[in-house]
């Protein structure tokens, strides 16, 4: 079954919370991994640090970047 009509031309917002980066070593494309307290976020950190290239993103609120790289940012 095909969905119908016209697609939606707004990219998707990102919802409140915390934000990493995994790249695999060598890859181009990246995956955005949310969580939802700093410290969850520092444990997927340590856990994904042992065989992938983990970045800190930042934390999204209210479709703004409180901070990290894009700080002041809208999403």
């Amino acid at each position: 079954m095909q969905k119908r009509g016209r697609p939606s031309t707004q990219p998707p917002k990102l919802r409140d919370g915390f934000y990493i980066e995994l790249r695999t070593h060598g890859a181009t494309s990246a995956i955005k991994i949310i969580r939802k307290s700093m410290e969850e976020v520092e444990r997927a950190m340590e856990m994904y640090s042992k065989n992938k290239i983990v970045k800190y993103l930042g934390q999204v609120k209210k479709g703004k970047w409180v901070d990290g790289d894009n700080k002041g940012k809208s999403t």
